[in-house]
């Protein structure tokens, strides 16, 4: 059974946790704005509570005093003071004067808070204390409550700003998978946000496809021109090979005859890039033995080349195309770089290096393109060579890769699929299908 799709939801499990991704971002804006809108309440409610508490505390404390002084209580008052200075908060007598009494807020003490109230009257100053403590205890028991009643609102607000994210979060998933997909070389890969509601991420959405389509339609018009160019240049090119070969023997002769043959590689190589690119090519794969089908292909070359391969190692492919790939990947080293070229095969992975110049860093970070050789000192070419070697191994589900080895030198990877068991006679059908 196979458990391929089990890496996307891994992938989105591995983003919903990132504290960095977009979710917890919203997650925390919306906890940072809660808590903002919990604090200037809180501040508000306290501030309030607490000033009121005192008014309430300097009402009940001028009222006691009054109420001393009228006579009724007289110095019999509970917790009257009587121009005793020993007793009496300095803060107080500075405020007492003839017209009217005086308060003072004493919370020295936190818990012990007292509001003092004095009144001059007959030349004495009476003075009368009112506990504090239970409006004191009343705010902080407030207060509480605000803290408390904030995170119960953080607990229901954060998970479902996390969940209100999620949409967003999944169509720009959606997109840039999309647009991963199209870097990857599928040019159908749409987001489809045609019903979509006309937001930001609908705006991004119809870019990317219309991006896609842009794209698309400039490729298909490259490879219609250059299937075009190849085919028409078929015709002519056969009767230059016709008349070539009519030419009296001479140097000139072997001169016009060496052009026509380079032009007639050209050619196909065009012919051949076309239907890659218009993906026409399928393979036909089969057991093969590494080992034989590599020795083969550089003797083919005609180039020299020095194969060493490990064990007996046998994958399933198509020989034919991997028979080009290693052709193309032995003349390349030739071209471009300095003996000696080595091949090696070991598994199902065949790596061909040179001891030249090295792979050049445009090919290195963008891989091979037609018509573009990179450096000049890695000699003359179309840049066909790699670029046919690469489609060809996307045909046979091979991968292809391209690095400088630390001491020199151009290094081509080709990895092929699993091993198979045994070979089954297949090789040697393929071989006798092609004539090889």
């Amino acid at each position: 059974m196979s458990t391929r799709p089990a890496a996307p939801r891994r992938t989105n499990l591995l983003s919903a946790l990132d504290p960095r991704s977009l979710r917890w971002k919203i997650a925390a804006l919306a906890a940072a704005a809660s808590c903002a809108v919990a604090v200037s309440v809180g501040v508000l409610v306290h501030t309030t509570t607490y000033e009121w508490s005192l008014n309430t505390g300097r009402t009940e404390a001028v009222q006691a005093v009054l109420h001393a002084a009228s006579g009724i209580g007289g110095q019999d008052a509970p917790d009257a003071v009587i121009d005793d200075p020993a007793a009496l908060p300095p803060e107080l007598l500075r405020q007492v004067t003839p017209r009217e009494p005086a308060t003072w807020y004493d919370d020295t003490k936190p818990d012990e808070p007292w509001m003092w109230a004095a009144v001059r009257t007959g030349g004495r100053v009476l003075a009368v204390k009112i506990d504090m403590g239970a409006e004191r205890r009343s705010l902080q028991a407030l207060d509480r409550h605000i803290v408390m009643a904030t995170l119960a609102v953080l607990a229901i607000v954060v998970p479902l700003a996390a969940l209100a994210a999620e949409l967003p979060n999944r169509r720009l998933r959606r997109v840039a998978g999309t647009a991963r997909r199209i870097a990857g070389g599928d040019l159908d890969a749409r987001t489809g946000a045609g019903g979509r509601p006309r937001d930001e991420i609908g705006e991004i959405s119809a870019a990317v496809d219309s991006m896609a389509s842009a794209l698309q339609e400039r490729l298909l018009a490259e490879q219609r021109f250059t299937a075009d160019v190849a085919h028409e240049l078929r015709t002519p090119l056969m009767g230059l090979v016709t008349s070539a070969e009519l030419l009296p023997e001479g140097e000139v002769t072997e001169l016009v005859r060496d052009r026509v043959a380079v032009l007639r590689a050209l050619v196909e190589d065009l012919l051949e890039i076309s239907r890659l690119d218009a993906g026409a090519e399928r393979a036909d794969h089969v057991p093969v033995p590494l080992g034989e089908v590599v020795r083969e292909s550089v003797r083919r070359t005609g180039l020299a080349a020095r194969v060493e391969v490990t064990g007996h190692p046998v994958a399933d492919t198509d020989p034919r195309r991997l028979d080009r790939i290693i052709a193309n990947l032995v003349a390349n080293a030739h071209r471009h770089g300095r003996p000696p070229v080595e091949v090696g095969v070991r598994g199902t992975t065949i790596v061909v290096r040179d001891h030249g110049p090295g792979f050049h860093g445009t090919l290195l970070a963008e891989g091979p393109r037609r018509f573009r050789t990179g450096a000049e000192e890695r000699g003359r070419g179309h840049g066909l060579g790699l670029t046919i070697a690469l489609g060809q191994a996307r045909v046979i589900g091979a991968d292809l890769g391209f690095a400088n080895a630390p001491d020199g030198g151009a290094v081509a990877t080709v990895r092929l699929g699993a091993e198979p068991r045994s070979i089954h006679g297949g090789y040697t059908a393929a071989r006798q299908s092609s004539g090889r």
